[in-house]
């Protein structure tokens, strides 16, 4: 644990003195009001829940909190790193919430992406604190969310859990971007007709973001094993595996 916040605040450190930002998330004032206030009222809710679930599991178990703030270090370190876009004028990023939603459940994950993305909007400039609703919604909600449910519904298949887990980072990364594409074609597209210009936008974050999908699924996958090998008790703890299905 120590390697690890040592890592992150080196990487903060790091992120707040070199030089120029890119731009990540959605950036500050490119959603008009009505939008950015929509995207506000749905995001609440969930991190409000995010909160609750946290209170209610810490006061179960105390070794939980920490188990969550690593967590948020992993999250915050791995959405980070930004990889502009050419055809976008915009950057791409990893997302990390696939690991989180399968390690400590959607809600949590919802929260730990919340964060993660004040922090990084108030003092790394990436996203804005306008925006802050709909980037929740995007990378917190949805893709919490997805990597959760897609992890859930192939190991009731029986899939192989290495393999459940690569499409849980893949797709949980994957229902970001699609999501921030929706979120950006409706709060720009004026009297655009909505379908072309969506296209458009997804299309525009093609380039970058397949083999960082891709990239998001192994690493998750990675992880999960890792933690299955070393520390199958961890993942029996967090209900990720049953007693019976440990080493």
């Amino acid at each position: 644990m120590k390697t690890i916040y040592c890592f992150f605040l080196v990487s903060v450190f790091w992120f707040l003195f070199s030089g120029d930002a890119y731009a990540m998330h959605i950036s500050e004032g490119i959603l008009p009001f009505n939008w950015a206030a929509l995207w506000f009222i749905v995001a609440v809710p969930f991190v409000a829940y995010g909160l609750y679930r946290l209170k209610k599991v810490s006061a179960i178990d105390i070794s939980f909190k920490p188990l969550v703030g690593l967590m948020s270090a992993v999250v915050f370190i791995i959405s980070c790193m930004p990889i502009p876009v050419p055809t976008a004028g915009t950057c791409s990023h990893p997302c990390g919430t696939g690991i989180s939603g399968i390690l400590l459940g959607p809600a949590i994950s919802v929260l730990i992406a919340a964060v993660a993305l004040l922090i990084q909007a108030l003092f790394l400039a990436h996203g804005g604190l306008s925006t802050w609703g709909a980037d929740v919604v995007s990378m917190g909600v949805v893709g919490s969310f997805a990597g959760f449910f897609t992890f859930k519904v192939l190991r009731l298949l029986k899939i192989n859990m290495a393999v459940a887990a690569f499409f849980a980072g893949l797709f949980a990364d994957w229902a970001t971007y699609a999501t921030t594409s929706l979120e950006l074609t409706t709060g720009i597209r004026g009297d655009s007709a909505f379908m072309p210009l969506f296209i458009k936008i997804l299309v525009a974050f093609i380039p970058t973001q397949l083999p960082l999908g891709i990239v998001e699924g192994a690493m998750t996958s990675g992880m999960i094993m890792l933690l299955y090998k070393k520390r199958p008790d961890l993942l029996v703890k967090m209900g990720v595996i049953k007693s019976g299905e440990a080493l």
